[in-house]
C-alpha cells in the first residue's frame, strides 16, 4: 500500500512542504511509494509555495483507514491529527514540537523529534548525503518550510542550523532570501478573501491550561491593519468557533512579522486576565500590544497562565 505522508490539521507551509519532501525522498531515495496529503486546505503562503515550485496541491483526507501506512510529519498530537490515527499503521515520526502523548503504533517505529525551527530542516540532516539529490523544487519547497518557521530567522525558535541549511538551500536556488521571503509574507498576508472563521483557525491549536480549553490562533502577517481592522467581527465569531470546537475560549494573535510583536485581542475579562498574567501587560480595550512575542511554540503556549 501506498504510504500517506501528512502533517497537522489547518496545514500551514511546514506541514504542507515536509509531506511532499518526505514522500519524495520515499519514492525516490527509499524506493518505498509514498505520496503527501492534507488534513485540511493549505493556507495561503503554503498555496503560494506550491503554485511557486509547481506542486499540485496534495489530495485533502477526512480520516485514515484501518491498517493504511502512514508517516506523521510537523506534529505528534493527536489532536491534530485524524480521529482514526492510532487504527492506522504509523510508520514513523518526524516532528520538532514537544511530545504530547496518546500516539500508539503497531510496533517499534523510527520517531525523530529534534529542537530544531522546522521539519524540514530535520528532514535534510535524516536524508545525509542523499539531501544532494533533491530536484529544484524539493530544495524550494525546504526552503520556504525553513523561512516560514523562523519568519526569516526573527523567531526565537531558529538555530543557527536552521539559518545554515537555509542559506545552502538558497545558493543552490540561486535565491535572494530577503526578496523570496518578502513573496512569501506578502502571499500570507494575503488574507482578505477568508472568512472570520476562517482566519481564527487557519494557524490554530488546541491547548488546555488548568482545566480551560483554549484554540490558540497565530496570523502571522507584514500587513496587520487587515485582520485588525476585522476586531468586531472576529471577536463576534469566536463565540461561534468556541461552540463549534467544543473549546471554552480562543486566544488569537496578530503578529506583525517586521515589528515583531503580537496584538492579542481581547474580547472578555478572562482573556484580559490571562494577557496580564501570562505577558506581564495591563490590557485594556479590546486588543494589547505584546512586544517581542513571535512565537507560539516557545514564547506563548508555555507562558500562558488563566
Amino acid at each position: 500500500m501506498t504510504i500517506q505522508v501528512f502533517g497537522h490539521k489547518s496545514p500551514d507551509t511546514d506541514s504542507t512542504g515536509s509531506a511532499i519532501i518526505w514522500s519524495w525522498y520515499l519514492n525516490e531515495v527509499k524506493g518505498e511509494a509514498a505520496k503527501p496529503v492534507l488534513l485540511g486546505e493549505p493556507n495561503t503562503e503554503a498555496a503560494f509555495m506550491l503554485q511557486r515550485w509547481g506542486f499540485e496541491k496534495p489530495a485533502i483526507i477526512a480520516d485514515v483507514e484501518a491498517e493504511a501506512p502512514v508517516v506523521i510529519v510537523d506534529t505528534n498530537n493527536p489532536a491534530e491529527l485524524p480521529a482514526s490515527i492510532n487504527s492506522a499503521d504509523i510508520r514513523a515520526i518526524i516532528d520538532h514540537h514537544k511530545l504530547v502523548g496518546g500516539l500508539e503504533t503497531k510496533g517499534p517505529i523510527d520517531i525523530t523529534v529534534r529542537p530544531l525551527a522546522c521539519t524540514a530542516t530535520i528532514m535534510h540532516d535524516l536524508m545525509g548525503d542523499d539531501a544532494a539529490k533533491m530536484p529544484e523544487a524539493i530544495k524550494g519547497a525546504a526552503l520556504t518550510c525553513i523561512l516560514s518557521d523562523t519568519l526569516e530567522f526573527r523567531s526565537p525558535t531558529t538555530t543557527a542550523h536552521d539559518r545554515a541549511v537555509a542559506e545552502a538551500l538558497a545558493a543552490d536556488l540561486g535565491l535572494d532570501i530577503a526578496a523570496y521571503a518578502a513573496e512569501m509574507f506578502a502571499a500570507k498576508s494575503d488574507v482578505s478573501a477568508f472568512s472570520d472563521a476562517e482566519l481564527i483557525r487557519m494557524d490554530s491549536k488546541e491547548y488546555e491550561v488548568d482545566g480551560t480549553k483554549f484554540r490558540v490562533s497565530v496570523l502571522e502577517t507584514t500587513a496587520p491593519e487587515i485582520p485588525l481592522g476585522r476586531i468586531d467581527s472576529l471577536i463576534e465569531t469566536f463565540a461561534t468557533v468556541q461552540a463549534e470546537d467544543g473549546v471554552d475560549q480562543v486566544l488569537l494573535f496578530v503578529v506583525d512579522i517586521l515589528k515583531e510583536e503580537a496584538t492579542l485581542l481581547v474580547p472578555n475579562d478572562l482573556v484580559k486576565t490571562v494577557a496580564e498574567k501570562s505577558f506581564g501587560v495591563t490590557a485594556s480595550g479590546t486588543t494589547v500590544v505584546l512586544p517581542g512575542i513571535m512565537s507560539r511554540k516557545k514564547q506563548i503556549i508555555p507562558n500562558l497562565k488563566v
